[in-house]
């Protein structure tokens, strides 16, 4: 546990380091930051942060970098002062402003990915419930031919899915109504996994109309053709603009992780797993993937149960923890109630 002096201390360091990605040495904390000491005990308690690994010298005449355990022992203390009344009700406002601006869900999504990476200068990712999970509000079968028909599936946020079924043979449109209203009592209110698991209603009958077995393969289907397409990103070349990144090859494994939907899906879901409230910060060395080593996960879990969403932002370490923090609490509170 760092001493209120040295977190002081620690804190001006990476806040100089952010700004402008260079070392930093004792005098220049002393020249511009009030940290109410000397210079020979800036010097001390500097001395004393990298005999304790929280920072490090990259050479011998250079000034110090904050080290992975540095950055861990910044974003816990900024963790502790979550929950103020002040910056809460500040995240409220913004989140509610985001939400007015967006007539669609999807509309939303996209303008929170996009306002994240604005607002963070990072890689910004928005991971959709898992489509398997939301629960059910209405199937439609909309005749359009006597050997096609359009399925239409409601879910209970307001997402839409539709895909078009053709027949062998003729179905009447009165058919197609009757097996509606089958599918009702079996879909309404309830999720795909629910619904595979046998937990809907007026399952057993349904079932023995192969017309209903047909419509709801293809509700499936559809459905899990939308769970592959969760992932919103924007913000890649706002990684390239990061002095880390500024050469191509060293932004590329990242790359090559994130471009892997089943990694991604991993990635973001572990990263969150843990939030309870506060995002979920993972720094350096102590993401799952050996290619994130140099970058950190800023993550936030939103919704409800298991129909819930992933928000993150993606960075170098040497990322503003306390501004991207901020950003992903008002995105997650944005998408939160959607």
């Amino acid at each position: 546990m760092l001493s209120d002096r040295r977190q002081k201390v620690l804190a001006a360091l990476i806040e100089e380091y952010v700004a402008r990605a260079l070392p930093v040495g004792s005098r220049t904390l002393t020249e511009r930051y009030q940290l109410g000491v000397s210079a020979a005990t800036v010097r001390n308690e500097l001395s004393v942060l990298e005999d304790g690994g929280y920072i490090a010298q990259p050479h011998t005449s250079a000034g110090r970098i904050p080290t992975d355990q540095g950055y861990r022992a910044f974003v816990d203390n900024l963790l502790a002062q979550e929950g103020r009344e002040e910056e809460d009700e500040r995240c409220k406002k913004a989140a509610d402003k985001l939400r007015e601006s967006a007539s669609e869900l999807d509309d939303l999504v996209e303008q929170t990915s996009s306002a994240l990476t604005k607002l963070t200068d990072c890689l910004s990712i928005v991971l959709a419930p898992s489509v398997l999970d939301l629960h059910i509000k209405q199937v439609s079968l909309i005749s359009l031919t006597p050997y096609r028909a359009l399925v239409v599936v409601v879910t209970e946020d307001g997402q839409v899915f539709n895909r078009q079924m053709e027949f062998a043979e003729e179905v009447p449109s009165d058919e197609l109504a009757r097996v509606q209203h089958l599918l009702g009592d079996v879909f309404s209110g309830n999720s795909l996994h629910e619904i595979e698991n046998g937990l809907g209603q007026g399952m057993a009958e349904a079932f023995r109309n192969p017309l209903v077995r047909m419509t709801l393969d293809e509700v499936l289907s559809c459905m899990r053709e939308g769970d592959t397409s969760r992932a919103h990103s924007l913000g890649v070349t706002s990684l390239l603009a990061q002095p880390e990144f500024s050469q191509s090859q060293a932004l590329l494994p990242v790359m090559q992780v994130l471009e892997d939907d089943t990694v991604l899906l991993h990635i973001l879901d572990n990263a969150a797993q843990t939030c309870t409230g506060a995002p979920s910060v993972r720094i350096g060395s102590e993401n799952d993937a050996e290619a994130l080593s140099g970058v950190s996960v800023v993550a936030s879990r939103y919704g409800r149960g298991d129909a819930a969403g992933v928000v993150a932002v993606i960075g170098p370490t040497r990322m503003d923890y306390s501004k991207v923090i901020r950003a992903v609490r008002i995105a997650g509170a944005a998408l939160g109630d959607n």
